[in-house]
């Protein structure tokens, strides 16, 4: 974005905006499939659903969709909302609202381009796929959009001339585009990469037969701690990161990569893996301890029991309105959704449970609060201002991106509230 001529601090902002509604699927869904189930007392909550003859699979697809229900309707708001940012704070003229009048219609028309094809492969395909289908389809649908100046507005909207910037707009880190003579490739053999992925991931799921092939190579943790007989087990070849070395594997040939370049990926990409891969390597202990706390010699229940008891009693019946934004506290102190989800999910299960509401929309509701909170997550936007060289002015950029993440948080946690109290949603358990 710098390289294109938006200045680095809106580079920033936006990038953040950005991580809210696609976040709860990303990574292949491992917020859902890493951080909602490593999070959920899995053999507890199996045992509930077997006494009304319902199985695990079936409640974590209700919360997926709960998910993607709620999600799809902040979402679709969020790139007129980015608009207003934009056009109030780096905006030449202050008076935005005639500027915003001519994009709404086409600001919509884009984010139902991503919402609609996310909502429905959410609840038909599950966690691994809205966010890739969602932007596959959104991108080409938009593209054509504007090639063709369906909805396009008549009058242009520009930053003022990079000579005008505020100082404290600007990073250290110089950026533009240059033309290299680096091997071009065609538009289909770029994206034929994500179209490969999104087809065996799909195979993977839909294909009865290659699914059991595939669960049948695992990894079995059994009586961990033996006398509490915990047990864990990993499905290697079912596992999306699987799917993902896979393609990446017949990727180097599909675009002809020499070794230097892929000695090169492979050393980006396992930078950052690591970087994540360093705290789930000690949050997911923690809090598997404290999931199952509730097993001690002195009948004490376990630590989100605790928490659970003590928060409904204090909130009551208005507590689902402040769900998501537990979630979000939780990605702003961890810095991911993912391990707000771990450390979250079966205290949000309790509480609801104790409410007599539903344990799988409370945990919805976590989740998308945790996406929320990435826009404010300190560890993300140190990581954002550190690449356009904004370090340590990171306050500008939360005194921003928090206007969005309180919209996210209040239009979610009214939309719980309808659910359970208008609509009279139930759920599973």
């Amino acid at each position: 974005m710098v390289a294109v001529g938006f200045p680095p601090l809106s580079a920033v902002v936006f990038g953040m905006m950005i991580q809210s509604t696609p976040v709860s699927f990303g990574a292949v869904g491992t917020p859902m499939l890493v951080g909602v189930q490593g999070g959920l007392n899995k053999e507890l909550i199996t045992n509930q659903l077997n006494k009304i003859d319902l199985e695990w699979e079936y409640f974590f697809r209700v919360i997926v969709s709960d998910v993607a229900v709620i999600h799809a309707i902040c979402g679709t708001f969020m790139p007129v909302l980015l608009i207003m940012i934009m056009i109030h704070f780096f905006g030449a003229k202050k008076n935005w609202i005639n500027d915003i009048v001519t994009i709404f219609p086409f600001a919509i028309f884009s984010a139902l381009c991503f919402t609609v094809p996310y909502l429905i492969t959410a609840i038909f395909l599950g966690p691994e796929f809205p966010s890739i289908f969602g932007g596959l389809f959104g991108m080409a649908t938009v593209t054509l959009a504007v090639k063709y100046n369906f909805l396009v507005p008549k009058d242009i909207w520009e930053f003022e001339e990079s000579s005008k910037w505020p100082k404290h707009w600007l990073g250290n880190v110089n950026m533009e585009l240059k033309n290299n003579n680096k091997k071009k490739i065609g538009s289909f053999v770029s994206w034929f990469p994500y179209i490969l992925l999104a087809f065996f991931l799909i195979l993977s799921r839909t294909n009865d037969n290659l699914n059991k092939f595939l669960k049948s190579v695992n990894i079995n943790f059994l009586n961990i701690l033996e006398e509490e007989k915990i047990n864990a087990v990993f499905h290697f070849l079912y596992s999306p990161g699987s799917v993902l070395l896979f393609v990446s594997s017949i990727t180097f040939f599909i675009h002809k990569m020499n070794f230097r370049q892929i000695n090169l990926a492979f050393r980006d990409s396992t930078k950052i893996i690591f970087g994540a891969g360093f705290v789930l390597l000690f949050t997911v202990p923690l809090v598997r301890i404290m999931i199952n706390s509730g097993i001690n010699y002195n009948d004490f229940v376990s630590m989100p029991v605790a928490m659970a008891k003590g928060v409904s009693n204090t909130m009551g019946n208005v507590y689902p309105f402040f769900a998501p934004t537990i979630g979000a506290i939780g990605a702003f102190l961890a810095g991911s959704n993912t391990v707000s989800n771990l450390m979250l999910s079966q205290f949000q299960f309790e509480t609801a449970i104790i409410l007599e509401l539903s344990g799988a929309l409370m945990v919805a509701a976590q989740s998308v609060g945790a996406a929320a909170g990435n826009m404010i997550a300190i560890h993300n936007v140190v990581a954002a201002s550190a690449t356009v060289g904004l370090l340590g002015r990171e306050g500008m950029t939360l005194r921003i991106t928090i206007l969005p993440t309180i919209y996210y948080l209040l239009f979610s946690g009214l939309i719980v509230l309808c659910l359970i109290y208008i609509f009279g949603f139930k759920g599973p358990l």
